[in-house]
């Protein structure tokens, strides 16, 4: 049995940057990790890949043969990977003895909310492979600081969890960034938790432009919540210890927790509903040192 991530996410998110560093993190606590690119256009890697979807189909040649521009051709590259998929196969089978898998994808977000091709390959290599894998969803932690924004990445977290259908986690990166770009209306819990998004319609009546879609946003949300199936976690890939917190909820996740386990159903099942004893760590350490103290305002 293989474990892995698979790593998704919008442009800029800081894919390729988690990769990198969470592959030196599991390398210190003793995991044998494999890096396989899955972006035919990622062609500045800052570390080694045991596989790279490049030396079977690249962005610029198909953009260049068939007159695509590159959102076009990212979609025919998933495709053509898919109808390859025993070349990659056979490419991860020596992995398959030792490595913990880590799969960088492209940031194409229709790749993984609408089209099926990605989706495809996933499950050809779960089911053929069987791996253990756990969609990894990175969303840039500055978008909370405009609650347009922070509602469009909710919309884009569900729709790739319902899309997927795999483990899910959803990250917060860059936290350490997260007020670069104004400060935020509430607590972090308030956006890592997202539990009543009524709050946010005052500031989004605030913009002009956001006010005469009031509406329509406040039915987004309603959505939202209803499905009840979307929270945060955040990350700091610089940090240690904001990695480590990542790694074991990861790691419950996709089952890797029980790997080494030898116990009956009822001792997993107590560790499956275990409470979260890095809560804390999760939202109010981050608050306390990424944050502002002064950046609440109780009033609204």
């Amino acid at each position: 049995m293989v474990f892995g991530q698979i790593v998704v996410g919008p442009p800029g998110s800081g894919k390729t940057t988690y990769c990198n560093g969470m592959s030196q993190f599991l390398n210190l606590i003793g995991r044998k990790v494999a890096i396989i690119n899955l972006d035919p256009a990622n062609d500045s890697l800052p570390y080694e890949c045991a596989v790279n979807i490049e030396d079977l189909v690249k962005l610029s040649d198909v953009m260049a043969e068939h007159s695509l521009g590159p959102n076009g051709g990212l979609v025919y590259c998933m495709d053509y990977i898919e109808k390859n998929i025993d070349w990659l196969e056979a490419k991860l089978e020596p992995l398959l003895k030792d490595h913990y898998l880590l799969f960088d994808f492209p940031g194409q977000v229709e790749l993984f909310f609408l089209h099926s091709n990605a989706k495809n390959v996933i499950m050809k290599l779960i089911k053929k492979l069987n791996l253990r894998l756990t969609a990894v969803h990175l969303v840039d932690a500055h978008l909370c600081s405009d609650p347009g924004k922070y509602v469009s990445a909710l919309l884009l977290s569900l729709s790739t969890m319902l899309h997927l259908e795999l483990p899910h986690v959803n990250v917060l990166s860059k936290i350490d960034l997260i007020e670069n770009y104004g400060r935020l209306a509430f607590n972090l819990d308030f956006y890592t938790d997202v539990e009543d998004l009524s709050y946010l319609q005052y500031h989004l009546d605030q913009d002009p432009r956001s006010a005469k879609y009031r509406k329509l946003t406040k039915e987004l949300c309603e959505v939202i919540e209803n499905f009840g199936l979307v929270s945060f976690s955040t990350l700091d890939i610089q940090d240690k210890e904001s990695v480590g917190n990542l790694v074991k909820l990861i790691d419950k996740s996709n089952g890797y927790i029980f790997a080494g386990i030898e116990a009956s159903a009822v001792e997993f099942s107590k560790i499956a509903i275990g409470p979260h004893d890095w809560d804390y760590y999760r939202v109010a350490a981050v608050q306390e040192k990424y944050m502002k103290d002064d950046n609440i305002d109780f009033d609204d």
